[in-house]
């Protein structure tokens, strides 16, 4: 429906517009759905965090990793100098059916569906939410979510939506054996060969699903989807609508580089946790999401994570061979608080960690 007058109005009042975002749940996606022909003031960003098309390399891609030979060691290769060249890639022929990445997507959309009543009731380990920091932020990013994170299945299935519960829990446990090869492979990458439980409870110990819903937005360009950062995790596994709008910082310059949809792909890249814990030899690297003008998009990353109570640094094998470490020792939960206490601003969160 179109707006009235006295809709367009309300919303020139910053703390209006929160009420109905925020605080009733209705989420960028109520605003969306309003008609709105112009974005409200609290949701035009800064002109310097908006995306510029002439920085957009359209020549390059991110590489794109064929996983059916996992263990082949060019395979192994290719996995290593992305994850330390790029902090990016895209799987192919991975051992996640193509039927559960499609249920987990039809999943989101019907969470999205419900009434905001509905929505607004999750909180805590089960966390409805828009933007991203909202008392932390100039500017609303166009995005709702659902943050799951997981510690039993007996929690899930008394808290999480009943509507998308089994289709998350089914894209997460077939996805555990992927993250498994890939960590196996990247660890080997740093001649880190014993992966004993306590290594693996390190780099996986803990997991958190977000279903993302980006709307249709009036002005796509006065704002972002989600503004420039790189995850704190220590992998993140990212299922993507056939949309596109994931950009991905390239190694030189202010310039940006698509991701484009591949059907039954998943994107792969590097967190914070893994920067640090492979002593800066892969990188974590910023990356941003474009709203759209046209079309609603989802995405559904699963982010791969040390516990809250691990104190992450320089993997001690890497300091016995003889590496001078460049980050301290901090409490995964500490570095995580401070990457949620502000907006997003690019790599500075890493910056929490060197020495």
């Amino acid at each position: 429906m179109a707006p009235t007058l006295a809709v367009a109005d309300l919303f020139s009042d910053s703390s209006a517009l929160t009420d109905f975002v925020i605080n009733q749940g209705n989420g960028v996606k109520g605003l969306s759905e309003l008609g709105l022909k112009a974005l409200p003031k609290r949701c035009i960003q800064p002109l310097e965090e908006r995306m510029c098309m002439a920085n957009i390399l359209t020549q390059e891609s991110i590489p794109i990793i064929d996983m059916s030979n996992w263990e082949d060691t060019q395979v192994a290769k290719s996995i290593c100098d992305a994850a330390s060249k790029w902090g990016f890639f895209q799987i192919v022929n991975h051992d996640v059916p193509v039927q559960v990445l499609e249920n987990v997507k039809d999943a989101t959309y019907r969470f999205f569906g419900l009434p905001a009543e509905v929505k607004n009731k999750y909180s805590n380990n089960v966390r409805f939410g828009t933007s991203f920091s909202p008392q932390a932020e100039k500017a609303f990013e166009w995005k709702d979510y659902l943050s799951l994170f997981y510690v039993s299945e007996e929690e899930a299935s008394a808290l999480w939506p009943p509507v998308c519960r089994e289709e998350v829990l089914d894209y997460m446990k077939k996805s555990e054996v992927v993250i498994k090869q890939l960590l196996q492979v990247l660890m080997k990458g740093l001649d880190v060969n014993e992966m004993d439980e306590t290594k693996e409870s390190l780099l996986m110990g803990s997991m958190r699903t977000n279903l993302n819903y980006y709307p249709i937005c009036p002005n796509p360009e006065l704002t972002v989807g989600v503004g420039r950062h790189s995850d704190v995790s220590t992998l993140t596994i990212l299922l993507q609508d056939e949309i596109g709008g994931l950009f991905v910082r390239a190694n030189e310059g202010d310039n940006w580089i698509h991701v484009p949809p591949i059907k039954g792909s998943l994107v792969i890249n590097v967190g914070d946790a893994l920067q640090i814990l492979s002593n800066g030899r892969y990188r974590s690297v910023e990356h941003r999401v474009v709203a759209n003008g046209s079309k609603n998009r989802i995405s559904v990353p699963i982010f791969v994570n040390p516990k809250p109570g691990d104190i992450i640094g320089p993997l001690p094998e890497l300091i016995e061979s003889g590496e001078k470490p460049i980050y301290k020792q901090v409490l995964y939960s500490d570095y995580v608080k401070h990457f949620f206490r502000k907006a997003h601003d690019g790599k500075k969160t890493v910056e929490f960690a060197q020495l």
